[in-house]
């Protein structure tokens, strides 16, 4: 199976990889605590007992074989070119039209010249389009060689009775031919061709199926249409080769996994094995292997009680998935670091001071989880931090767990999971620090009275004052550690989400004071995205927030959107519409600048850059079309020219706010709405987008927009209240009496 770094977050394989680093980090930090360090082993005797690795080796040799055998499942690339041979096409009926007016040319001699020029038509079209994209475009000359080789090897010729035929067309045969033979050929380059000739088979149904009635015409616009038939796929050795080298790259390292066998039972040890043995460090007593086993399952259950978590409450085996493999790295990453720290703290755990172990911020990683994460989750690694905690401050040798720390643990886990799930402000990180300290200190107080005996004065203070502290070093390092994880894994939390919301922030005051009607226009929206991506479990804060920051842009041209065109006329009338297309378009684009400047989190930079995906501006579409038609000119533009460049929608979040966009707008442009219009129209829209393809990059469901449609209909109903028209009572009188 190929791995692609670009599919990570919902890849099986890094999930996998992923579960197996949670096992080796439980297996890591707690084997000190639980495992025999050493064996005794001497030079030159056989092996008593099998000894299994401690850590992974890896295998160079066989990561070799294994990438050649990843290369060798390569299959061959192939690129498809925007060959618009039907401009060849036409190319021939202008020439043809000209030659035929022509008086002073023969008839053999324009057959003649057809024979000649239109086979060089062919040549000149593919050199010249090799011509115009070489060092230009991102097709290699490589490719470029292929496609011209393929094609001109493919070149169909045209029966010498074709060119008999040629000089005998008028004018409006000319035309009536070139109208379908276009049409023929802009099908038929549609599709991806190897081969020309499979297209070329059709040709003839659809030329009968046409319009053209006469027999003479259909043979030659038949064969013409044949002959401007090429290949438009063509195999690319560049990126195959590239494509072999990524395989290798991408293939793992091969390893002798923890708890393989290294020196088998009987074995001889000989000074290469002895030295091996030595830099493991297993030389001296001889150990069972038993609690190894035993630390494994250990690790296994700790593993199957995250997964089940996570199984159970999002479907992780699913692919609409809640938690993807990047918020399993993130909880990876805080159950590393939290685990850390409290192994850093247990180095300084001596039996002079045991209690040092209540200075460990063991509550940092449920605090974490929660502001990062979930709730629920949480609560579930709580459990898991205090038994945790439980093995690694145990100093007595003859248990295994000291329930004291996990204990403590728990209630301050607990207390910061209370104090912290519906966190608005960064402050609140520090009072549920001094939450943690308060609980934590009553906790360890509650131990010690329920001792019996009491310790002396100075050494209970100083274990209280542990427990104090530890409760405001975690609120100090999750202040710290925040920031880093918003960054590094792209993500929002609610903390940071509600500081963003703040009208008072340069770019929603830039906003409300440069375009108050884009500004209330971006509130409107963010309440109606708010409601329907709740209603199918998305972000609906980062919905609302993002909302507020997707038209940003407008305000480098407030005039030309009409939301902002209070007693002034519409600039729109008075320019061209390609330009004012270029306007409208370019709002997007400015607006992911202004939000790079800012340095305005990447999940709402998408959100301006893709609520609008790749819609038609059809408006300007055709108004350009009906200038270009009252003008007589020949339209040099098509409805690719006048879409927004997008992307689409990659999240369901961007595409529950481009429709609330799109619906908000309509809205307002109603004069008298009512229920039925209002209901159809955002019908009308969602179906729209969702057949222009503009979800095909998100994970939205059939189920979930007809959920948003839904939700959307009761939220406008709800903020348009006082302009919608409810249907008139049938028998008012009636029901009076």
């Amino acid at each position: 199976m190929r791995f692609t770094w670009s599919g990570w977050k919902q890849s099986t394989a890094v999930r996998w990889i992923l579960l197996f680093l949670f096992v080796v980090l439980f297996y890591t930090v707690l084997a000190p605590h639980l495992l025999p360090k050493t064996y005794d082993i001497q030079e030159g005797k056989r092996m008593e007992r099998d000894i299994e690795a401690p850590t992974q080796i890896k295998d160079d040799k066989a990561r070799i074989k294994a990438q050649e055998e990843a290369a060798d499942r390569v299959e061959p690339m192939y690129t498809i070119l925007a060959m618009r041979s039907e401009q060849l096409l036409e190319q021939i009926f202008a020439r043809m039209e000209q030659l035929n007016q022509d008086d002073q040319v023969t008839t053999d001699n324009k057959v003649t010249i057809y024979r000649t020029e239109i086979p060089q038509l062919y040549n000149d079209y593919v050199d010249q389009f090799v011509r115009n994209h070489a060092g230009k475009d991102s097709y290699s000359s490589t490719l470029l060689d292929e496609m011209a080789t393929t094609v001109k090897d493919q070149e169909y010729r045209i029966p010498e009775e074709t060119y008999y035929k040629l000089p005998q067309l008028n004018v409006k045969q000319i035309a009536d031919m070139q109208q379908v033979g276009l049409a023929i050929v802009r099908k038929m380059m549609s599709d991806p061709l190897r081969e020309a000739e499979t297209a070329r088979t059709k040709v003839a149904e659809l030329v009968n199926a046409s319009s053209l009635s006469e027999r003479k015409t259909r043979e030659i616009v038949q064969e013409l249409a044949r002959f401007a038939i090429m290949p438009n796929k063509f195999l690319d050795t560049d990126a195959t080769s590239e494509a072999k080298v990524a395989a290798k790259e991408n293939t793992p390292e091969v390893v002798i996994n923890q708890g393989d066998i290294i020196v088998h039972k009987g074995e001889m040890v000989t000074k290469e094995l002895y030295e091996r043995l030595a830099s493991f460090n297993l030389l001296q007593d001889k150990k069972s292997y038993w609690p190894q086993l035993g630390l494994l399952l250990l690790t296994l259950l700790f593993l199957l009680f995250i997964y089940s978590f996570l199984d159970k409450s999002s479907g992780l085996n699913t692919a609409n998935v809640r938690y993807n493999n990047a918020q399993l790295a993130m909880l990876l990453l805080i159950f590393i670091l939290n685990l850390l720290i409290m192994r850093i703290v247990e180095l300084t755990q001596t039996d002079a001071i045991p209690y040092v172990g209540y200075l460990a911020p063991t509550a940092m990683g449920a605090m974490l989880i929660t502001l990062l994460l979930d709730v629920q989750l949480a609560v579930v690694c709580s459990f898991l931090f205090a038994i945790s905690g439980s093995i690694i401050f145990n100093m007595d040798s003859n248990r295994i767990f000291d329930f004291n720390y996990g204990f403590v643990t728990t209630i301050v886990s607990f207390a910061a999971i209370f104090a912290i799930h519906r966190a608005s402000q960064r402050s609140t990180i520090l009072k549920a620090g001094i939450m943690v300290s308060l609980l934590g200190s009553a906790s360890v107080l509650a131990l010690i009275l329920l001792g019996g005996e009491l310790p002396e004065k100075t050494e209970m203070v100083t274990t209280i004052a542990f427990a104090f502290a530890g409760g405001l070093l975690t609120a100090i390092l999750v202040i710290g550690l925040m920031p880093f994880f918003e960054i590094s894994f792209g993500i929002l939390s609610a903390l940071k989400l509600v500081e963003l919301s703040n009208p008072n922030h340069p770019l929603l005051r830039k906003l409300l004071t440069e375009t108050p009607g884009t500004y209330h226009h971006s509130v409107m929206v963010g309440n109606l995205s708010e409601a329907a991506a709740e209603s199918i479990g998305a972000n609906g804060l980062l919905c609302r927030v993002g909302s507020y920051y997707h038209d940003i842009g407008k305000t480098k041209r407030p005039s030309y959107f009409i939301e902002n065109q209070t007693n002034i006329e519409n600039p729109h009338d008075s320019i061209d519409p390609k330009l004012s297309k270029s306007i409208i378009i370019a709002h997007a684009r400015d607006g992911v600048e202004m939000l790079k400047n800012h340095n305005i989190p990447k999940p709402i930079r998408d959100i301006a850059e893709q609520h609008h995906g790749t819609t038609f501006l059809q408006y300007f579409y055709h108004k350009a079309w009906k200038q270009a038609e009252e003008a007589g000119e020949v339209t040099d533009f098509t409805e690719d020219d006048f879409r927004y460049a997008g992307p689409k929608a990659q999240s369901k979040e961007a595409a529950i706010v481009g429709i609330a966009d799109c619906i908000e707008a309509a809205v307002r442009s109603l004069r008298s709405p009512t229920m039925e219009t209002v209901e159809s129209m955002i019908n009308k829209i969602i179906k729209n987008r969702l057949d222009d393809g503009q979800f095909n990059e998100c994970d939205l469901t059939l189920k979930e927009l007809e959920q948003i449609a839904q939700t959307l209909k009761e939220t406008v109903i709800g903020i348009f209240h006082s302009r919608i028209e409810y249907p008139e009572d049938s028998k008012p009188k009636e029901r009076l009496a």
